[in-house]
């Protein structure tokens, strides 16, 4: 079995950063992804909202540096979550991140500068041992 998913997009909110029990950081970052696609003559545009998981320090750097509207490429798996509210199952699909890259804004929209544009590490990941 293989479960990777690679996602570019804009965050639609700041990220939420909460710590379990037992201290672990775990950010919700909240991405919106846009494609393009023909049909027929006509170009037509989609777009998917999607929650993902971030865990340990790269959650912590998600919250220092992303804010609504950054875009970021996000590396990791599809996860299912299940639950029960008010007598009826729920589930949802998200995405648990294994890496959060932040992109630039001038790359992604050609202008940008300021204080909202501090430019964060270029690649976070907790699997390296360093």
């Amino acid at each position: 079995m293989f479960n990777r998913v690679i996602l570019i997009g804009n965050l639609t909110k700041d990220p939420e950063v909460r710590y379990t029990p037992g201290g672990t950081p775990v950010a919700t970052v909240a991405i919106a992804v846009n494609s393009r696609y023909k049909q027929g003559d006509d170009s037509k545009e989609e777009t998917l909202f999607i929650d993902t998981v971030v865990f340990g320090k790269q959650a912590e750097t998600c919250g220092q540096y992303l804010s609504k509207g950054r875009p970021v490429l996000v590396e990791g798996r599809l996860r299912e979550r299940r639950w029960e509210y008010e007598g009826q199952k729920k589930s949802k699909m998200e995405v648990v991140a294994s890496n959060v890259r932040f992109l630039s804004r001038k790359e992604a929209s050609g202008s940008g500068s300021g204080p909202s544009d501090m430019t964060p590490p270029d690649e976070i990941s907790d699997l390296e041992p360093f």
